[in-house]
């Protein structure tokens, strides 16, 4: 079974290396001023089945607002500029995340006295229309760099705050899809500066990963909440060397969780690569993922299933160009870097989201004279279907809740296999009908990652059943078109 697995992600990685399906870049901007895309995990893309959502803020109205465009056939045309601010003072560095018809945004005001306050405002509608600002945040001092992730109703929103005197990560949810929020949160307590929080949520667990100086040079540390944000666990340690660790990206797919940096370590700017494969429990080695004299910075990491894509800006060509490197393998190993941009301009800032087989990237772009908003679509790079990722053989039989739930119209479902014997794994819809028959064969002993597409399927709630022997367990997901 080892020697088949191999030999199976061999096969996916020579795929991975040269059927990559990336598109021409496409300006999503035009106009004489500067639009800028945000310069942390702030993610300005997001998508959910054949919608993509991006947020930027620009200065064509005198001053800088928060601007807002949609595609709803994955990125193929592009609806009209939205402007989501309206104010007398700035808007900055919006962030976005997608749960079903919702979108929802969070940005950073320069609005009330000398101090940044964190705002909020979502659409019910796909991006459609949109509702009133919402305050977050009021205290005097400076709350800004702000990420968000929603599950469900269930809407977390974090920021970098100056209110006690050195910065601290504090955090905010909302249980209601976004009507109301609840107190500020403190999430670090320590001498040091905790800066740049990055967030990602899948069922009732949410993930949290920041820079932090407490020991002298600046780490990455990481800490979650199993309860939806109610509780949180204690911070861990996530890098421990002499450089710098700087801007972490998380992303998360079921129980693997994947986390990208930049690390001063190697005497220059190079991204890092670390990951767990049981909801953050335990972390794996560093993995560095690049290795050039020039400066690699500012990663963004999307996994889906078990494909991990990274993206970052690159200064190996001269000047700053956007890159992509995957993993088929859940990070185990990474096929040879992609570069994505070629002009003789610096684009930068890149972020990745996806969405069914797709891979979406936004950039800020100089090549025009002055700062434009880029994308980019890879049709092929998030591969579907089912792997064996793990055969070592499990201690117990498991299912995992699909993610992402609500989707549409691809999920992904997990679970462990502990011995030789035939499987069954079947959707099924309301009325107990059979939608699909997933798996039905025998298999190995392993933990197993299997997707499921409905776009032959209307919206409404289904059922996953996996049998096996004397087994069988049953969760319910949700499909919403």
């Amino acid at each position: 079974m080892k020697n088949h697995l191999f030999l199976f992600l061999s096969v996916l990685a020579f795929t991975a290396n040269t059927f990559t399906q990336w598109q021409p870049d496409l300006r999503l901007t035009n106009n004489p001023f500067h639009s800028y895309v945000s310069y942390n995990n702030a993610r300005n893309v997001a998508s959910f089945g054949d919608d993509v959502h991006v947020v930027w803020w620009d200065t064509r109205d005198g001053n800088a607002e928060i601007f807002y465009k949609r595609s709803t056939d994955n990125g193929t045309y592009w609806g009209a500029d939205t402007r989501l601010t309206n104010d007398s003072v700035e808007s900055y560095y919006a962030t976005i995340t997608v749960s079903g018809t919702n979108v929802h945004v969070a940005w950073q005001n320069y609005h009330f006295g000398n101090n940044y306050e964190i705002y909020y405002k979502r659409s019910t509608d796909r991006g459609v229309t949109w509702e009133a600002d919402k305050r977050l945040t009021n205290n005097s001092s400076i709350s800004y760099s702000a990420s968000i992730a929603a599950e469900g109703t269930v809407i977390s929103v974090l920021w970098r705050d100056n209110r006690d005197g050195n910065e601290e990560i504090y955090y905010k949810r909302s249980s209601d899809g976004g009507i109301n929020f609840g107190a500020d949160t403190r999430l670090t307590n320590a001498a040091g500066s905790s800066e740049d929080p990055a967030i990602a949520a899948t069922g009732t667990v949410l993930h949290l990963a920041w820079s932090d100086a407490r020991n002298g040079d600046i780490e990455i540390y990481y800490k979650q909440s199993t309860d939806q944000g109610i509780t949180w666990g204690s911070d861990i340690r996530i890098t421990n060397n002499p450089g710098g660790s700087y801007k972490p990206s998380i992303s998360v797919s079921g129980s693997l969780v994947a986390l990208a940096w930049y690390d001063t370590r190697d005497a220059n700017d190079e991204i890092y690569f670390k990951r767990s494969t049981n909801g953050g429990a335990v972390w794996q080695p560093d993995t560095r993922l690049t290795n050039n004299t020039a400066s690699s910075k500012w990663p963004s990491v999307s996994v889906s299933g078990f494909v991990v894509n990274v993206v970052w800006q690159d200064s190996r060509d001269g000047n700053t160009e956007i890159y992509n490197k995957r993993s088929l393998d859940g990070g185990i190993g990474f096929g040879a870097d992609i570069r994505l941009t070629n002009s003789a301009f610096n684009s930068e800032l890149p972020s990745a989201a996806v969405s069914g087989t797709f891979v979406h990237i936004v950039w800020q772009d100089q090549r025009d004279g002055n700062l434009e908003v880029y994308y980019k679509k890879d049709s092929t790079g998030n591969i579907v279907g089912m792997i064996n990722f793990d055969p070592v053989s499990p201690n117990a039989f498991s299912l995992s809740q699909n993610y992402p739930n609500p989707f549409n119209p691809s999920t992904n479902i997990e679970f462990a296999h502990p011995k030789t014997g035939f499987v069954n794994l079947i959707i099924y819809d309301m009325l107990g009908k059979v939608v699909t028959t997933l798996i039905n064969k025998e298999l190995q002993p392993g933990t197993y990652s299997v997707d499921w597409n409905g776009s032959n399927n209307p919206s409404g709630v289904y059922f996953y059943k996996l049998e096996s022997g004397e087994y069988s367990e049953v969760k319910k997901m949700v499909l919403v078109k």
